[in-house]
């Protein structure tokens, strides 16, 4: 039998919807969809109840109340030790007070605790002793409240609230189902302990059913519920005509109930609107960032116009760029880009691809499929044009299609879809087509798009007017653009060259070009050349983006020496010899075989030299009598007791096959295993297995690489030791060879060993690359913090160089001067 009602006063609840779990519907009231204009709605018979005017359902409670107790006291005198359990029940309801829900109270985790260890539910009605309010006043304070069924179990999901000022508070002991499953999200219900005890009928079912029905139905509005399984048909309240309202969703006319919240309606059509923009911003370093801003702006402005991306070796302008193609192909599907580039670094661009691709876009070159022929090259053009794609090809492979004089119609095909039909065109290494007079630039500048991109590691080459070329290749008429007159008028006001203005008036851009370098690298007023550096970039500055590498100081480091060694005495006998030679390639290329070893004089004027040639040689000569040759065994020496790696770099085939064949004669090394070489003549394959050995393989000692051969998309990191055995007059490729070590990955302090044989023609040299360096450092680096000695190099004595390799005797005694940049 049940116990006793314990009726106890509740405070306030605080307004709200009410949510439970169970069949019942989830009900909100919705102030702003009640009719109050319709004196037969619910909310209105519902006010004539509270009124009193048909009675009440309370006195009917405390008959069954008195009903009940007569029964208990019965059974009490029939059975007194029933007495004692029922007053030990009151106790610990009153101590524990396990049974008492407070709803209004903030401490979550202490009323779960009470709730879980209660064993009666507890259930709030309204009291008729309320005060009546005003005659519109809502009837909401009805909703939330939930009686159980005696026979089922009590609902586990209990929010009460919206009750007028006074509430009472019904505590009932009932009995429920055992082996009740927790919900594992906020607890706000009662669980009941396992009773084995069955609950006779005590034939009230059916009143706490009504007012159960009663309660539910005073609610004004049924939130948007959850499609329940095991709801019936049966159970709809309303035949539902929803009406679209902007400020709510659609509403049924009838009861209020809201089947799509207007949020809910709004964010499905964004859903459907929005793209999913996929981008590698948290990949990019801010220089990154700022290059592809710099892209957008140029390239997807209502007027767009190319630009150059001046970065360091090894900053990452590959992936900018890629990242940056395909949201341009994101943004106009139907583009097509065209990437000319030199055909060695194909290889890492397509690698790139495959790393940082977003979507599957097919990539085409002419030379994976070998199409040799106008009729297979037309038919991969074909493919480019009829997909979303990429194109790529090599710089002479671009100019041969488009300067080929063929009249037959294929022909005319390539060269239409070529100069036509790119939406945007990409330079890798632009400053290959610098010189004005050459195929590759001319038929570059034919191609009609506006938007072509310029990337290079070393802008500067070896004039300005070279930087000039390349700046009317993406702006064509960069000079006579008018942000660039006043500019251009101020610098010629400042410099002072005689007899230079009247070439000027001419109309022959060249002129200024030539007063800009002279200036920069032959005037003795600093400040000049400061305020022509500023006015270069300022003309520039929107054109052109330029990043120094300062990533590159978070390496170990770079020294970078420029070491003067003495000649011997055979060395310097062959050295006049030189003189007779008329053209500068020639004394050049003789000059740099004669530094290494005076036995190779004639050896440097026939290109066909042999492994067996240069192994009959090296058993006649006494190495001791080259002075490099020398200086390179030594150091290859102390790198392998040291566990260092060595690269060596030279523009010319026969000092490498020297060293080559000598390292073999003197170590006994193996190609392939602690040898390595790559030339202009590697393969693709070959390129990338030497890499791969020459950094992870622990017997790998030393790197042979002909120096404008390992370019961009070459990293040899695991050498921490470089030789340059000759002066090249581009200073950019020397930087670019050290870069094949100094770059990220490298894990050593990389020292740099600028070879220049004293006495010679190469001491002229090295002075003529030093002044291009400083010019394109000044252009491009110099700040105010900068002084005219940060543009010199620096001379140091050997030992207080801070190379213990340089500081040894092995070394030492063979250096005349030691340049530190």
């Amino acid at each position: 039998m049940e116990g006793p009602l314990n009726i106890l006063p509740l405070k306030r609840a605080a307004p709200g919807g009410s949510r439970f779990n169970g069949n019942k519907r989830m009900r909100q009231r919705k102030e702003k969809v009640t009719d109050y204009s319709d004196p037969f709605a619910i909310h209105g018979l519902l006010d004539q109840l509270d009124s009193g005017r048909y009675g009440s359902v309370t006195d009917d409670i405390r008959s069954l109340f008195n009903r009940k107790a007569q029964m208990i006291h019965t059974f009490v005198v029939m059975y007194p030790e029933l007495a004692n359990e029922s007053r030990g029940r009151e106790m610990g309801f009153s101590e524990e007070k396990c049974n008492v829900i407070d709803l209004d109270d903030d401490d979550d985790e202490g009323g779960g605790e009470n709730v879980a260890s209660g064993r009666m539910p507890v259930v709030v009605i309204d009291s008729d002793d309320e005060e009546e309010s005003n005659e519109n006043r809502m009837t909401g304070h009805f909703q939330g409240i939930v009686l159980p069924k005696p026979e089922g179990q009590f609902p586990t999901d209990l929010m009460v609230s919206g009750h007028a000022e006074r509430r009472i508070q019904v505590v009932a002991s009932l009995t429920s189902e055992p082996d009740i499953k927790k919900d594992k999200g906020e607890y706000v219900g009662v669980e009941e302990d396992e009773v084995d005890t069955e609950i006779e009928d005590d034939g009230l079912g059916d009143i706490w059913k009504e007012m159960s029905f009663a309660l539910e139905s005073s609610k004004d509005v049924v939130e948007n519920p959850q499609p329940d399984e095991n709801m019936e048909e049966g159970e709809d309240y309303c035949e539902h005509s929803f009406v679209l309202k902007d400020d709510i969703g659609y509403v049924c006319r009838i009861c209020g109930v809201i089947e799509k919240a207007i949020d809910t309606i709004i964010e499905i059509q964004f859903n459907k609107a929005k793209r999913n923009t996929r981008t590698h911003m948290k990949q990019m370093k801010p220089h990154q960032v700022e290059g592809f801003n710099f892209l957008r702006k140029n390239l997807v402005a209502d007027n767009p116009g190319g630009c150059i991306l001046a970065h360091a070796p090894g900053s990452g302008k590959t992936f900018m760029i890629i990242s940056f193609m395909q949201s341009f192909l994101a943004k106009y599907p139907h583009a097509k880009p065209l990437v000319v580039l030199p055909k060695g670094i194909l290889p890492t661009w397509k690698k790139e691809f495959q790393i940082w691709q977003i979507e599957d876009i097919p990539l085409y070159d002419l030379y994976s499929v070998k199409a040799d022929g106008r009729h297979q090259q037309l038919e991969v053009l074909k493919q480019w044009l009829e997909h979303k794609s990429i194109l790529f090809l090599g710089y002479k492979q671009f100019s041969s299609i488009v300067c080929d004089d063929g009249k037959n119609q294929v022909s005319v095909n390539c060269q239409e879809i070529l100069l036509r039909r790119p939406s945007i065109l990409i330079l890798d290494e632009g400053h290959t087509p610098r010189n004005e007079n050459t195929d590759v630039l001319q038929s570059l500048a034919k191609v009609q798009t506006p938007r072509k991109v310029v990337l290079s590691g070393t802008l500067y080459q070896n004039h300005v007017k070279e930087v000039f070329n390349v700046l009317n290749l993406v702006r064509p008429k960069f000079l006579r653009m008018d942000t660039s007159r006043t500019i251009v008028k101020r610098i010629l006001s400042k410099v002072n060259i005689p007899g230079a203005r009247k070439q000027l008036k001419a109309g022959a851009d060249a002129a200024f070009y030539d007063m800009v370098e002279h200036t920069m690298q032959k005037d003795q007023d600093f400040k000049r050349k400061v305020t022509v550096i500023q006015d270069l970039r300022e003309m520039t500055s929107k054109v052109l983006h330029y990043y120094k590498g300062d990533f590159l100081d978070e390496l170990p480091g770079l020294v970078d020496f420029t070491v003067v060694l003495n000649l011997s005495s055979k060395q310097k006998h062959e050295v006049q010899k030189l003189k007779k030679f008329a053209g500068k390639f020639k004394r050049s290329s003789v000059g740099s075989a004669v530094y290494l070893h005076p036995k190779l004089h004639s050896f440097a004027e026939n290109s066909a030299v042999t492994d067996d040639m240069m192994d009959n040689l090296l058993e006649t000569l006494d190495v001791r009598d080259g002075t490099k040759a020398k200086f390179f065994l030594n150091i290859l020496s102390l790198c392998e007791s040291a566990g260092e790696k060595l690269l060596v770099f030279s523009q010319y085939l026969t000092p490498l096959k020297f060293l080559e064949r000598l390292v073999m004669k003197a170590k006994g090394w193996i190609m392939g295993k602690e040898i390595f070489v790559i030339s202009g003549e590697s393969s693709s394959d070959h390129r990338e297995w030497s890499m791969d050995r020459f950094n992870n393989s622990m017997d790998a000692k030393v790197f042979f690489g002909s120096i404008k051969a390992c370019g961009e998309g070459i990293s040899l990191v695991g050498a921490s030791r470089i030789i340059i055995l000759d002066v090249h007059l581009n200073p950019s490729v020397t930087r670019q060879a050290i870069g094949r070590a100094f770059r990220p990955g490298q894990t050593k302090k990389v020292y740099a060993y600028r070879l220049v044989a004293a006495d010679s023609p190469e001491e002229k040299d090295h002075t003529t690359c030093f002044r291009k360096e400083a010019i394109a450092k000044m252009w491009f680096e110099w700040n105010e913090y900068c002084g005219y000695q940060d543009f010199e190099v620096e001379t140091v004595e050997v030992e207080d160089s801070g190379d213990c390799f340089l500081e040894s005797s092995l070394v030492r005694d063979d250096v005349r001067v030691l340049y530190k940049r």
